[in-house]
């Protein structure tokens, strides 16, 4: 198994973090001094953009206890430096249990305290690997890390450019794919969750993407009975991880 930190590493300067979008850095988030300009700002902004990675303007208190270094000119980069695993190292884990591949894959969570709220209990119900998406998503920063009690420690993660293939990928393995929507037919709780199974959980906002969506063999819901429209992601997912538990487990 692959190492799994995940403390972070700041790029400072102006340059260095123009480098860093143009590279294949995994940079979480870019943090910039309120008020300032100019044509490198905005070609930072662009190129963040472009990969969907958060700009955020803080003052000058907020910038300095990022990073201290008055040689900054007002930008900081945030940097991933966990080593995340590939699609069979997740499954390897399967086979080293002697289990029947149990997989969550998260399109686009964005907040970074679901995530780590979701990686907690995917550890505990036995998950044997987490799905992120390269783009749009949060990534596994000291956040995630805190808000996972530790469990980031022990659960694979495997980084994706598309869900959409790798759903694709995983159903030529032989493993289910069960997408989570308001609106599907079937209640969660009407599937037979003891063959290789990966469960989908969409973003807070928007849910699951439609081409992600098409993807799913399976398409179940969580019924509602109260006025809200919709499920805390990191509750949505728990309740979904631990019926398959309960299907696979006599309690």
């Amino acid at each position: 198994m692959t190492d799994r930190k995940t403390s972070n590493e700041i790029i400072a300067g102006r340059n260095p973090v123009i480098a860093a979008l143009q590279s294949e850095t995994a940079i979480e988030k870019i943090y910039i001094l309120r008020g300032v300009q100019g044509a490198q700002i905005q070609k930072i902004r662009t190129l963040a953009r472009q990969k969907g990675i958060l700009c955020v303007e803080i003052d000058r208190h907020k910038f300095r206890e990022i990073v201290s270094d008055t040689t900054t000119q007002g930008v900081a980069a945030l940097v991933e430096s966990k080593t995340y695993v590939g699609i069979q190292d997740i499954l390897n884990v399967a086979t080293s249990k002697n289990e029947s591949p149990f997989i969550a894959i998260l399109d686009e969570i964005e907040d970074p305290h679901n995530l780590g709220a979701i990686i907690r209990t995917a550890e505990c119900a036995g998950v044997h690997g987490v799905i992120i998406s390269k783009h749009h998503s949060a990534s596994i920063t000291t956040a995630v890390a805190k808000s996972s009690s530790g469990a980031i420690e022990f659960m694979p993660v495997a980084k994706v450019t598309n869900i959409a293939n790798t759903i694709d990928e995983l159903k030529t393995l032989g493993i289910w794919v069960v997408g989570t929507i308001a609106e599907a037919e079937k209640n969660y709780t009407e599937i037979d969750y003891e063959s290789p199974i990966a469960i989908v959980i969409g973003s807070e906002g928007s849910g699951i993407r439609r081409l992600v969506k098409e993807k799913c063999d399976f398409l179940v819901k969580i019924p509602m009975f109260g006025k809200t429209e919709s499920m805390n992601a990191s509750v949505a997912a728990a309740l979904v991880m631990y019926e398959v538990v309960r299907k696979r487990k006599s309690w």
